[in-house]
């Protein structure tokens, strides 16, 4: 190690704001140049350096004054742009991971909204085709959650018609279904 090293950082751990700056002002672009080489990007070669001075002099009381200056300084900005180019892989997989949840959420609701109003069409349309009773006491069961009971009762008539119709309703429903590939509608007798 050059005496001279060895006096820069002594005077650098005691605080000495002048030697720390003639330091960073000597080996400033040479390092920037030295990290653009490897992260290809001058910005974000300028911002390692900046912050490896900046850990450089908040962490000077605890620096060995037993290394090769020049060595460590080139060293540490090759590991630090090393770190920084595995950050940014990272976070470039990160945000792709994102982007592709994302459409990929975003295509499975729309497919899906298309496939139920496509269901929701084939719905109306076989209620339309029923007769008016028969629809009205599906459309009381299913979307208004009246029991046979309840609806023999509004409509005044017996449950076994009740039952009766709601069998006929059912049967249009899987006439209507029987070629549809969307999500199943649970039709149950």
């Amino acid at each position: 190690m050059i005496l001279n090293d060895f006096y820069i950082q002594k005077k650098i751990q005691g605080g000495d704001i002048v030697e720390f700056e003639r330091l960073f002002v000597k080996y400033y672009g040479p390092l920037c140049n030295q990290a653009n080489k490897i992260v290809k990007d001058m910005d974000a070669a300028e911002d390692i350096v900046q912050e490896f001075f900046y850990n450089f002099w908040k962490n000077r009381e605890t620096f060995s004054t037993k290394v090769n200056l020049n060595a460590y300084l080139y060293h540490s900005i090759h590991n630090n742009a090393l770190h920084y180019l595995k950050h940014l892989t990272i976070q470039q997989e990160y945000a792709q991971q994102v982007e592709m949840d994302f459409k990929d959420g975003m295509l499975g609701e729309m497919q899906q909204n298309l496939e139920m109003g496509e269901l929701n069409k084939i719905i109306r349309s076989t209620l339309k085709q029923m007769p008016k009773r028969c629809s009205s006491i599906f459309c009381m069961n299913r979307f208004e959650g009246k029991k046979y009971r309840e609806i023999a009762e509004i409509l005044s008539i017996s449950v076994k018609t009740v039952e009766a119709d709601m069998g006929k309703a059912l049967q249009f429903f899987r006439k209507s279904l029987k070629d549809y590939s969307g999500p199943k509608m649970n039709i149950r007798s």
